[in-house]
């Protein structure tokens, strides 16, 4: 596998693995972020009875883009 922004870099280092941990490094890290703006979220609202509407603009902009890729991937790939 060849990628063109990493050229001088030999294949045998970058391949298939490396991309997938990539990846799944990448869907954790997105996971606990929506977590703990989940959370913040619901205190907020259960203790101080406010909403905290940047944290809700958070886990809607999360939620509409998962949709979007899933929406994206399931018809061209």
């Amino acid at each position: 596998m060849k990628l063109p922004l990493i050229g001088a870099i030999p294949n045998r280092i970058i391949d298939e693995r490396f991309l997938e941990h990539r990846r799944r490094s990448s869907t954790f890290a997105m996971m606990a972020g929506a977590l703990l703006a989940g959370g913040l979220f619901e205190y907020h609202l259960i203790a101080q009875h406010r909403i905290d509407w940047d944290l809700a603009a958070v886990l809607l902009a999360m939620i509409i883009t998962k949709y979007s890729a899933f929406t994206w991937f399931r018809f061209h790939d």
